[in-house]
């Protein structure tokens, strides 16, 4: 009787480089979250798990589809390996009954895990095309060294050039994640044994988070590296100011404000309201405008909120929907708590730097000229979206 294709990932709580990193959000969602999502979407894995000590990475790597494997403090300090959370995880299956065939080991640090390639790694030990397989990228860079302080040719001979096309390809290891069978792991106590086969994965994907730039760095790359999702929510909570208008207002001579709205939004939210969605507007101020807009799209509203997450709570709390599956548009820093609340932050273009960086994705039209609307309608979309694959 075969045995299953398990992936495992080590996440301890503790980090010194970047405080919380496994939680730290990328694209909007939590590292150990992705490294899930991309074990789900290779499918060929039969089951996921979280090796971790820390009760917030179990929440969120639970809520992405992973079970937890609980890991003792003695293997959860900075200097322990790799290698024996991945022993500890198999031993902790075995006595739940589970017999793995073929381990897949992920690094969360690695947030752009390419689904396809991790599938292939998986298939060539399956098979037993190979014994052990690794994500790498092509690289046809010159590495040097230093010795007694000068520079020092590693690899190749300085005095000779080759043009890239007349010279053969180096592979670098991503850190993505090491496929094996697991019986020859435990026989060979380490990860790269027997038949070692490279799996190669696009460039693009190659970033390892280790440092706060590279994290930052990550940040950015996200929506040019991670394809557009169905916004599969049971809710929509938006900021006003920036969302709803586009953050500008007009003053009359008696000091009253006048906002610009977009037609198209009160469509958006009048569609989603009839397809059964409620709507949340959250806004930090107390403004009559904000009021008489909510009245005119029969929406819920909540005002001179100075804590917007706390509000966000509390209302998804009475309302009984999961925070994970509501939408917060927002534009600025006073949306960061909100944005970090939920499974679906969003932003509008243009917005702080700080609040797009919590953001799991930038909607293409700007506060005040449709950015509601488009979000009801890819809201909506998602609910059309075959089954397969969607998650929240």
């Amino acid at each position: 009787m075969r045995g299953e294709t398990v992936a495992v990932i080590p996440a301890r709580g503790g980090s010194r480089g970047v405080p919380r990193k496994n939680v730290a959000r990328v694209g909007g969602i939590p590292l150990v979250a992705r490294a899930v999502r991309a074990a789900l979407d290779s499918g060929r894995i039969d089951r996921i798990v979280v090796s971790t000590d820390d009760p917030e990475i179990a929440d969120a790597a639970t809520h992405a589809g992973a079970e937890i494997v609980w890991r003792p403090a003695e293997l959860s300090g900075d200097h322990a390996s790799s290698e024996t959370a991945l022993v500890h995880a198999l031993d902790a299956l075995a006595e739940r009954g589970v017999r793995v065939e073929v381990l897949a080991f992920l690094q969360a640090t690695s947030p752009f895990i390419p689904a396809a390639e991790l599938g292939r790694a998986c298939e060539l030990v399956a098979s037993g095309e190979a014994d052990s397989c690794f994500s790498a990228r092509e690289s046809y860079e010159f590495f040097w060294t230093e010795r007694d302080g000068l520079a020092e040719a590693l690899g190749h001979d300085a005095s000779h050039r080759p043009r890239r096309q007349d010279r053969d390809p180096a592979y670098v290891e991503t850190g993505a994640f090491y496929v094996m069978s697991a019986d020859g792991f435990r026989r060979a106590g380490h990860r790269f044994f027997g038949r070692v086969r490279v799996v190669e994965v696009p460039e693009a994907t190659a970033i390892e988070i280790d440092t706060p730039d590279e994290l930052a760095a990550a940040r950015a790359l996200a929506p040019l590296v991670a394809p557009p999702e169905p916004i599969d929510v049971l809710a929509v909570v938006t900021d006003f100011d920036g969302v709803h208008t586009d953050d500008g207002a007009g003053v009359d001579e008696y000091g009253e404000e006048h906002v610009r709205i977009s037609r198209s939004d009160g469509m958006g939210v009048s569609m989603l309201r009839d397809a059964g969605i409620p709507v949340l507007i959250l806004s930090t101020e107390r403004n009559p405008v904000v009021s008489a807009r909510a009245r005119k799209l029969g929406v819920a509203v909540i005002q001179n909120s100075r804590d917007k997450r706390a509000a966000l709570e509390e209302w998804a709390a009475s309302a009984g929907i999961p925070l994970e599956r509501i939408a917060y548009v927002g534009n600025d820093v006073n949306d960061i708590g909100a944005l970090e609340a939920v499974g679906w932050p969003i932003v509008v273009p243009g917005s702080h730097p700080l609040a797009a960086a919590a953001a799991r994705t930038v909607l293409t039209r700007p506060g005040g000229h449709g950015a509601v609307r488009e979000l009801a309608e890819r809201v909506l979309a998602a609910r059309t979206a075959p089954r397969e694959g969607r998650r929240s």
